[in-house]
């Protein structure tokens, strides 16, 4: 089946809502469609130069998605110690030598639909959602997260408890996109749709959301995302987590602050140096 047709398939199922549950030609159409999610024969969001942003959202693998969801019944998973019940569509994928994919021992999770490219590494312990998309040479580090549909280019570095975003709905949303060559700090978050691009470097604790404005001091400029924008993270940034005073009302007289992400300086061999330790855990 060839991807023009499993779209048209996958729209036409979804389109059928309830009425597609029980239908064993929509069944297989969804395990087809699982299957090239893994092999990553399309994703949920790809570059695109033509788009404002870079990139375009695949709405109707995101359908696809959310089809399996339908489709699904819950059942009890097996396991040696634990008891897990969730949708039989969507089990834990199993990663073989074969897949070129490190999946160190002690309780990682990967559900099925994710893509993992070859050389990446998986550090416990840490989760993949499905619809995921994490490119060659990518680590995700302890107690990392990567959500459903989230971008995960190459080479990136997902730090100790890094939590990058998911979304499902609305199947028109740009889910999280981290472009190669990023480094992800410790404890940092990154949320609704944001953009990092390549090279950027968000320092331990830097939370980035839609409504995070970010400061560059380097430019003199105010980033926030748009109405029909996410916010982004230029190329090369290094952004850390700061601070900016209440400046009227009680916050004032309290002597406040806010959280504030700052971009302190632009990528330099110095903060490349910094950087090169993870090439030798690989």
């Amino acid at each position: 089946m060839n991807p023009s047709q499993l779209q048209s398939l996958v729209e036409r199922f979804f389109s059928a809502g309830p009425d597609a549950i029980g239908n064993p030609a929509a069944r297989d159409t969804f395990l087809h469609f699982r299957d090239a999610l893994e092999r990553g024969q399309m994703r949920a969001a790809a570059p695109d130069p033509a788009s404002p942003t870079g990139w375009k959202v695949n709405v109707w693998v995101k359908q696809g998605i959310l089809l399996g969801f339908r489709l699904g019944v819950l059942e009890e998973i097996p396991s040696a110690a634990l008891s897990f019940v969730d949708k039989e569509t969507y089990p834990a994928r199993r990663i073989t030598a074969s897949d070129g994919v490190r999946v160190v021992p002690g309780g990682s999770s990967i559900r099925a639909g994710a893509y993992l490219a070859r050389g990446v590494v998986c550090m416990p312990p840490m989760y993949i959602n499905t619809g995921a998309w994490v490119d060659e040479g990518t680590m995700v580090d302890s107690h990392a997260l990567v959500g459903s549909c989230a971008q995960i280019g190459k080479r990136v570095h997902l730090s100790a408890a890094a939590q990058i975003g998911g979304v499902l709905e609305p199947v028109n949303a740009s889910p999280v996109i981290i472009e190669d060559d990023v480094l992800v700090g410790g404890n940092c978050g990154v949320y609704e749709g944001t953009i990092v691009r390549q090279g950027a470097v968000l320092a331990a604790g830097t939370i980035l959301t839609r409504g995070t404005p970010v400061f560059d001091l380097v430019h003199g400029t105010v980033l926030r995302s748009g109405d029909d924008t996410p916010l982004i993270i230029p190329p090369e940034a290094v952004v850390v987590a700061g601070s900016r005073a209440v400046t009227r009302g009680k916050g004032q007289e309290w002597g406040l602050s806010l959280y504030a992400a700052v971009i302190v300086k632009y990528r330099d061999d110095k903060t490349s140096l910094s950087t090169t330790l993870e090439d030798l855990l690989r």
